[in-house]
């Protein structure tokens, strides 16, 4: 029998792979091997700084989603040369820590990382990349994230 949170993972999948938002692909044979990990494919929006650039994201959950946020990076070779997103693919975005709510969903979250890229003016790594990628938990939701700037 299926757990409440392996349901609602279910779910969610299916629609997702029915309806995927624009630019937003699900690797089937990833889920396919354990519902826990998904790979997801973002491409970047025309007429944006990403234009035509294809990138992956891990969303790993667990027992608790939607309780409990999913762990959320950038994989790959292509991580995103963004403001909020770290060379080693962390993500700065509320909605990954403090904000998340059970309301939200993997789509909510594709969409609001897919409106960041859209709406970065530059193309520039945190001034804390170094630092940051050097010290950091492998985990990014063990991460005490200081949201100082919304505008990228």
């Amino acid at each position: 029998m299926s757990s409440p949170s392996e349901k609602r993972l279910q779910k969610e999948l299916m629609s997702l792979i029915k309806e995927p938002p624009p630019g937003v692909s699900v690797d089937t044979a990833s889920v396919a091997r354990n519902l826990s990990q998904w790979k997801i494919n973002i491409t970047g929006f025309e007429g944006t700084l990403y234009e035509g650039e294809n990138f992956q994201l891990l969303f790993k959950f667990n027992h608790k989603y939607p309780f409990d946020s999913p762990e959320v990076t950038f994989i790959g070779n292509n991580i995103p040369v963004h403001p909020h997103v770290y060379s080693n693919g962390h993500i700065c975005l509320s909605i990954l820590t403090e904000d998340w709510s059970p309301a939200l969903s993997v789509q909510s979250v594709c969409l609001s990382i897919a409106s960041m890229l859209s709406s970065c003016r530059e193309k520039k790594r945190p001034p804390d990349n170094t630092l940051y990628v050097n010290t950091c938990n492998k985990n990014p939701k063990k991460t005490k994230w200081w949201y100082h700037d919304d505008s990228v």
